[in-house]
């Protein structure tokens, strides 16, 4: 390992052993978010590498308004090459996830060196934490969730960023130029941030190297004093502008729009749900690890549950703790602050779900350099001889790993067949909505959607059963069409769905629902016009629709059911809420006109001119 060369062959080497591990799990299909980013987002669908289409597709992420252009432009890439074969996009993955366990050794290798040690201390450990990284459990859910390859790209460019960012403050203390890797350092960043906004976190994460490891040393006393002060008053500046402007923008006393629980709940839920974390890095039992978390229970105050005082004392102490010891035990430090600092935006007040294991994909490096560099430290004091304890140290660190490749290929052949991931995932949360849903899903596509499969009859039984678990409204819409699908009398089973949305939070899931009816209807499946229109209503009245949204529930009361006159308010509302020139209204308004109905048509051109949205000169058509 004294050769630079042997070290960089063993490092590739050993980063496509780690990324080998997950190899079992290539054969599961897509899964959830999966569907909307790719199986069905037609603008990653490209048949050649023109410039327009490879644009198109890279600026086609949805929830983010273009966002992520590098992560979707790569998934463009892989159906040119491979078509919808969710093996090929999965293998791109484990690419991925191998240069950034690469990446990893030699950022941590740089690391200890910048804290004094030894080279061959520094390079064996920096190896093994590495590999260590790569190989936990946890990152099954990351490395074989193909639309997580936005979250390992970000990794693997804040890796590299502050790779560089070490080797730029290495040449600053030795006094030697360093504009180059700066401008290396700006080039990383932007690609992580193109491939998922929470890059953004670099300089909180270059912070806490530089009053940690680093403690703002330069050859030059007056970069130095530059670098304090530049990087406390960032500081400063960056928590007023957290505390002035993001959280008052984000922050909601009641209930977020599509969710059950407010802003202060959320903060609360996330202490206990960083401790699960934490629990699930240091114990990582493939049993503590569902996937689906939808069950999670909310806190509602600070002893609703009594674990949320609990898991908020336990981070309180861990990080003041890390903080004041920053300078006696720099390494260990900056691992527990970097693990905290990596789940700032995920764990703060933004609308966003409560758990996602890939969200520890980059904040896993801080715990596995603090667990790692504390064992190694406290190998070597109990042995009293640097060199042997290295060597126990050493030998633990690979044990583990050898534990952690276990329980990781356990885990990557869950999720090697839908079927087997589905039953699993019901096993490990009982009472979670998304995997009922899944089990069924599984059992419906395995029918063919016939209803005399005797897999079909499964699909409907196991969407019973999780509507028993769960009281989930979306089981009961798959319920209804299923029963109807096969000719049963669903009667009964609209009023339960009804009553279930009547009563059910308006989440996105629930809200979803709709969208799934509609879908179904205008396959041919012959569900109750009288039920969807009361459907339809439920759904408008407890939640916002879009102007596309409510043209499309305005189409269907129209042209499908018996009381088309219902429709006229949706279309209206669709008027009322487009933009200038929309096509889709412009659109309706023909078809209106196509349809006899040139009456609703001039009294929508009069909301759409009353709103200017559309020009005026209409009126005289």
């Amino acid at each position: 390992m004294s050769s630079a060369r042997h070290y960089h062959l063993l490092a590739v080497l050993l980063s496509l052993l780690a990324a080998g591990v997950f190899i079992p799990g290539l054969g599961g299909g897509f899964l959830f978010d999966d569907n909307p980013n790719i199986v069905e987002n037609v603008a990653i669908h490209v048949s050649d590498l023109s410039v327009d289409r490879l644009l198109n597709a890279a600026y086609s992420f949805e929830p983010g308004n273009g966002s992520r252009p590098l992560a979707m432009l790569s998934f463009a890439l892989d159906f040119w090459r491979a078509g919808l074969d969710a093996g090929s996009f999965k293998a791109t993955n484990l690419l991925i996830h191998a240069l950034t366990v690469l990446a990893l050794a030699l950022f941590l290798r740089q690391l200890f060196l910048l804290a004094n040690w030894g080279p061959r201390k520094a390079g064996g450990v920096a190896l093994l934490l590495a590999v260590v990284w790569g190989v936990h459990p946890l990152q099954v859910s990351t490395v074989l969730y193909v639309v997580q390859r936005m979250q390992m790209l970000g990794t693997l460019f804040l890796v590299l960023a502050l790779w560089a960012y070490l080797g730029m403050r290495k040449a600053q203390i030795e006094g030697r130029p360093s504009r180059h890797y700066g401008v290396l350092v700006v080039l990383l960043w932007a690609l992580a941030f193109a491939s998922k906004e929470d890059s953004a976190l670099l300089p909180l994460f270059t912070f806490l190297l530089e009053v940690t490891v680093l403690q703002f040393r330069a050859a030059q006393s007056g970069l130095q004093d530059m670098l304090r002060r530049g990087y406390w008053i960032a500081a400063l500046l960056g928590a007023g502008v957290y505390l002035c402007v993001v959280v008052p923008h984000y922050w909601h006393w009641g209930v977020y729009p599509g969710r059950d629980f407010s802003s202060l709940e959320r903060l609360l839920t996330q202490g206990r749900v960083l401790a699960m974390y934490c629990g699930q890095i240091v114990l990582p039992l493939p049993s503590m690890m569902p996937f689906y978390y939808d069950d999670l229970v909310i806190s509602r105050g600070l002893f609703s549950p009594i674990s949320t005082i609990l898991a908020l004392a336990f981070i309180v102490a861990l990080v003041a703790l890390a903080w004041c010891f920053r300078r006696r035990a720099p390494l260990v430090c900056f691992g527990v602050l970097l693990f905290f600092a990596g789940h700032f935006i995920s764990s703060n007040v933004l609308n966003l779900e409560m758990v996602f294991e890939h969200r520890n994909n980059f904040p896993l490096v801080g715990l596995v350099l603090a667990i790692g560099v504390s064992c190694v430290g406290m190998l070597e004091r109990r042995e009293g001889a640097a060199h042997a304890g290295r060597k126990m140290a050493f030998w633990a660190l690979a044990i583990i790993g050898l534990v952690l490749v276990g329980a990781t290929v356990s885990r990557s052949y869950e999720w090697g067949e839908p079927l087997r991931f589905a039953e699993r995932s019901v096993e490990l949360a009982p009472r979670s909505e998304r995997a009922w849903l899944l089990l069924s899903g599984v059992y419906a596509k395995r029918s063919g959607l016939d209803p005399a499969s005797p897999d079909f009859g499964r699909a409907l039984a196991l969407s019973e059963k999780g509507v028993e678990a769960t009281e989930s409204a979306a089981l009961l819409s798959n319920i209804v069409i299923f029963k109807t699908m096969r000719g049963d009398d669903a009667s009964h089973d609209w009023e339960r769905l009804l009553d279930r949305l009547r009563k059910a939070p308006m989440s996105v899931q629930n809200k979803n629902v709709l969208w799934v009816m509609l879908g179904n209807a205008d396959k041919g499946i012959g569900l109750d016009p009288d039920g969807m229109i009361e459907l339809i209503g439920i759904v408008s009245a407890r939640s916002k629709l879009t102007s596309e949204q409510n043209l499309r529930v305005g189409a269907y009361i129209h042209n499908e059911t018996k009381h088309p006159e219902l429709a006229l308010a949706y279309l209206r509302r669709a008027v009322e809420l487009s933009r200038v020139g929309d096509p889709g209204v412009e659109r309706m308004l023909q078809q209106l006109r196509e349809a006899g109905r040139a009456d609703w048509a001039s009294q929508l051109e009069v909301v759409a001119r009353a709103s200017e949205l559309i020009p005026a000169k209409r009126g005289a058509n």
